[in-house]
């Protein structure tokens, strides 16, 4: 790397090419390119090497960001996959679908007034150029250990404790209801954001260090539970959270009002031809859409749907841009795809006699914050307008989905179903019953994929020490 600690003045921030908006919407594909070695050398050679590195605290795995990018500017990529896979089991993944300008790149010293390193896209290009290189994680060295765990969920989390696992000498066997790995990294999460062949790579690297999977199989149906816990020396869980958080508005009940996760995996399910009935398919094209909500998923629901070719996608939240829970990156995306959006708007009714006909919102003004900081919405009377609509997609959020069989073997949740585990566990993650551990979503409730992947790491550590190994 060059010595010279002023080259932040001489270059500046580079953002990833994005493709043209006429082009990008007719295809799932991503939209965003990668780095060339020049453009990743360059943004990485502006690292100032902080000797506090508040990016690499800002990051829930706390990456060695400076460390990796580093070795990128000296143009040492396979060191650099290594260091990066040191504290992340799915680098190329984060920097695809990471809220960076809310944690890494947000916390650059770069980032108030020469424009914070580009992070996220050095990250996903280390892991990609190494893969494709060929590089593998070495584990040559390992010592098996004899001991079996079986993970339960194919996503972030699980697969982050599989590769834990397995690097420690621990054979892990992941069990998901789906025909592929990755949860809502595959069905969930649209590909314009993240291709699904990443995900398939990424299954061939854990398979490659010994992590065995069995899909398409639902644990208490196909298997019951207690198999596992027979058969294995711990188990993790890491199912996720499947379940819409749904207001109480009259009319929801219609036809023609959907779930933002159904229709997503329905989308995803249908490309790859894994529908058992293809009139399952939720299509909206030449539909008028309304999307409900204003986080990640709502976004993901509304360029899905343009994508479909939807007549219109209005999207109604009833707080304004500021204070959102989105990335302020993937709006602005939805914006440039013709997604039009209607701030400060809470439903009331969705109206129609047998099929949803539109929704009526009230316009809010915000008061005082709430108790997690956020301004509350206050409906102004007579402001009542209908927007029309003959779908409507609920993307409030999710709820954890306990399975029924939690209470037969003594796993505590509490009053919203999320199982109850910590980093303060006696060991790191456990849940009430000592031999089952948890973590991601189903532990901490909805919520971003990087502090899923940090849970299913620490769950591992635990794992490990109540394993003694």
């Amino acid at each position: 790397m060059s010595t010279d600690n002023f080259r932040y003045l001489d270059l500046p921030r580079i953002e990833p090419v994005k493709k043209e908006v006429e082009s990008r919407v007719r295809n799932f594909n991503e939209i965003y390119s990668s780095f060339n070695q020049n453009d990743a050398a360059a943004q990485a050679s502006r690292c100032l090497s902080c000797g506090n590195p508040y990016c690499q605290w800002k990051c829930p795995v706390h990456n060695y960001i400076p460390d990796w990018l580093k070795l990128v500017a000296e143009g040492k990529i396979i060191k650099a996959a290594e260091v990066s896979h040191q504290t992340n089991s799915l680098p190329e993944i984060c920097g695809r679908v990471c809220p960076q300008d809310r944690l890494c790149e947000g916390a650059c010293t770069l980032h108030d007034g020469f424009g914070a390193i580009t992070i996220g896209t050095v990250e996903k290009y280390i892991t990609d150029i190494a893969l494709d290189a060929g590089w593998l994680p070495d584990l040559s060295q390992v010592q098996l250990s004899g001991k079996r765990v079986a993970i339960v969920g194919a996503g972030p989390a699980g697969l982050a404790c599989a590769d834990v696992l397995v690097r420690n000498g621990i054979e892990p066997t992941v069990y998901d209801k789906y025909q592929e790995i990755g949860g809502l990294l595959t069905f969930g999460i649209p590909e314009f954001k993240l291709e699904k062949q990443i995900i398939k790579r990424r299954r061939k690297v854990l398979e490659h260090m010994g992590v065995k999977f069995v899909l398409n199989v639902e644990v208490g149906v196909e298997v019951d539970f207690t198999e596992l816990l027979d058969s294995y020396d711990a188990i993790f869980l890491g199912m996720g959270t499947y379940n819409t958080i749904n207001a109480e508005i009259p009319g929801i009940e219609l036809t023609g009002v959907y779930e933002s996760l159904p229709y997503l995996i329905s989308n995803t399910m249908h490309k790859y031809e894994m529908l058992e009935d293809d009139s399952s398919f939720l299509n909206f094209a030449g539909k008028k859409v309304v999307t409900l909500g204003g986080g990640d998923t709502a976004m993901d629901t509304n360029r899905t749907a343009i994508r479909q070719g939807a007549v219109s996608v209005t999207c109604a939240y009833r707080r304004d841009l500021n204070n959102m829970p989105g990335s302020k990156r993937e709006v602005q995306n939805a914006m440039e795809e013709g997604v039009h959006f209607l701030w400060n708007r809470q439903p009331v009714e969705i109206i129609g006699t047998d099929h949803v006909e539109g929704v009526k919102v009230v316009t809010t003004e915000l008061g005082e914050p709430d108790v997690r900081g956020r301004r509350r919405p206050i409906p102004v009377p007579g402001t009542e307008e209908i927007i029309e609509a003959d779908r409507v997609v609920i993307a409030f959020g999710f709820r954890p989905s306990p399975a029924a069989w939690f209470d037969d073997v003594n796993i505590q949740t509490d009053t919203i179903g999320r199982i109850i585990a910590s980093e303060k566990s006696v060991y790191a993650y456990q849940t009430s019953n000592p031999k089952i551990f948890s973590g991601g979503d189903m532990v901490r409730g909805s919520d971003l994929v990087v502090t899923a992947i940090h849970e299913g790491r620490e769950a591992a550590t635990g794992i490990m020490d109540y394993l003694a190994i």
